[in-house]
Formats: structure tokens, C-alpha cells, sequence
């Protein structure tokens, strides 16, 4: 989970200090109350119900976020199926028999050191993934240069439906925690092809890339879609702007339910 940093303050007090050298002022950067961070998965593949709880941390400490532990969560369909989520380790919280089902909505129950949140997500129609395309680009002496090895995702949209996509590049089972998402406002119904790639690519002969293309619902969209331009903006990839992504989940929740389609196609680099 990528942090954004809310810090109204600064501004006005760097502009005080310059002009005033004889009164020194500290900076609290430490005095925010911490919040608790939700990312929760559950897809149309087995073994997916997924919760991971932890917590923000002040900034001048390690960016490592502590696991709650001793939450009660429950997960239930529009139907009226409903299962409870064990914890597995510290933070993580699991309900293996439970499995999606396509055109259905979930709702996720969280209660955690006193507070209750909940978050409600409607799993899409899944799309398949056509075929996996290797390419290259020789960027030469620009930019680091060298040859730029990425994969093209190729898949056909379904016409006369709004559809939000995102994709999750795993390489030599390590995964990429770079955000691809893309929606079919323009190419509704069209064979798309969609690259997945950076420009610091490292992709070499022999590795093996598994790509999976989620079918997300809006607001999942819009949260990742926020969270991409946050994280992107400001110096040093911290953000400007005094906002964190959308959530899903109500009560002042960090983070996301996303109830997805799934389906994954796998290619070795040649």
C-alpha cells in the first residue's frame, strides 16, 4: 500500500522560517492519529477470499505497517451466503470455501480494535485474455538505453457494457506492484491490446511473466485510478495534494474491497 501524506502546514511555516532567522519552530509531523489500511480481495477462482488489515504510521517512521490482529470479519452475497474469515497470520484473514460468483454483489464486514467498517462490491463478468505479445523497444543512449523488453495484453471488450480493468504483471513469481488499469470509454466492443511495461523494464530472456486481467467494479476503478495520481505526483513521488484515494469502505477506512473476474495467461521471454 502506497502512502499519501496529508501535510497542510509546511508551506506556511518554510515561508515563515525564511523570513524570520531569530525564532525557530518545529514541525509536528507525528501527531496524526493512525488509521487503518484495508486491502480485501475476493475473485471467481478458489482459495480467494482475501483480507489484509494493518495501520498507518507516523512519517519518520519505517515504512512498514504494523498487522491488526483480532479482527471479526464476515463476507456475505446478495443471496444470503455468508461466511466468517479466520486469521491465518498476523493480519491476514481468509475464507477458503467461499468463492465468487459473477453478477453478484458482496458485502464485507469489518470490526477491528472497536470500530466497524463495511464496503460493498460488485464482482463484473469476466473477460478472457486473448493472447500474451512479447515486444521490445530500443530506447539506444536515451534514458538508460539499451533494449526494453514488455508484454502486450490482448483481449476483446464486450460491447454495450461499461468496463473497468486491471492488471497484475507477476514475474519469476515476484509481483509487480506498479498499477495498470484501463476502462472501455473510448473502445467499447473492440479488440483491445494494452502494453504492460516501464521504461526501467528489466525483462530478460527465460523469465517467466504471468499477467492476470482483473474485471474490477467503478469505484474499485475510481480508488485505483486516484491512487495512481497521487502517488505520481510531487517531488519524489510524494503527493502534493492533501487527499487520499476514494475508498469503498465507509468510517474512515484506508484501502479497498474489490470483488473481481479473473482470468491469467502466462508467457516466457524469449
Amino acid at each position: 500500500m502506497k502512502r499519501i501524506l496529508i501535510i497542510s502546514t509546511i508551506l506556511a511555516a518554510a515561508v515563515y522560517l525564511f523570513n524570520s532567522c531569530q525564532k525557530v519552530i518545529t514541525i509536528n509531523l507525528n501527531d496524526a492519529a493512525p488509521k487503518l489500511i484495508i486491502e480485501s480481495t475476493l475473485t471467481d477462482q478458489p482459495n480467494s477470499c482475501t483480507v489484509k488489515l494493518s495501520k498507518t504510521v507516523n512519517y519518520n517512521q519505517p515504512n512498514a505497517f504494523p498487522p491488526v490482529s483480532g479482527a471479526v470479519i464476515t463476507i456475505a452475497d446478495n443471496l444470503g451466503n455468508t461466511a466468517a474469515l479466520a486469521e491465518t497470520t498476523p493480519g491476514t484473514y481468509t475464507a477458503p470455501a467461499f468463492q465468487g460468483v459473477p453478477g453478484r454483489s458482496y458485502t464485507l464486514a469489518i470490526t477491528a480494535e472497536g470500530k466497524t467498517y463495511s464496503a460493498l462490491s460488485t464482482m463484473p463478468i469476466p473477460v478472457n485474455i486473448d493472447t500474451l505479445v512479447q515486444d521490445s523497444i530500443n530506447y539506444g543512449s536515451f534514458g538508460g538505453g539499451g533494449m526494453h523488453v514488455f508484454v502486450w495484453v490482448i483481449y476483446q471488450d464486450p460491447p454495450n457494457i461499461a468496463n473497468y480493468y486491471r492488471f497484475v504483471e507477476v514475474v519469476n513469481h515476484r509481483t509487480n506492484t506498479n498499477i495498470y488499469i484501463s476502462n472501455d470509454e473510448l473502445r467499447d466492443g473492440n479488440l483491445i491490446t494494452r502494453r504492460i511495461s516501464e521504461r526501467d523494464s528489466t525483462l530478460g530472456k527465460g523469465d517467466s511473466v504471468s499477467i492476470t486481467l482483473q474485471c474490477i467494479d467503478k469505484n474499485v476503478f475510481t480508488y485505483f485510478d486516484m491512487l495512481d495520481q497521487l502517488s505520481s505526483m510531487g517531488f519524489g513521488g510524494q503527493s502534493a495534494t492533501p487527499a487520499n484515494p476514494t475508498s469503498n469502505f465507509d468510517n474512515g477506512a484506508l484501502g479497498y474491497f474489490s470483488a473481481c473476474a479473473v482470468r491469467t495467461k502466462n508467457i516466457v521471454i524469449q
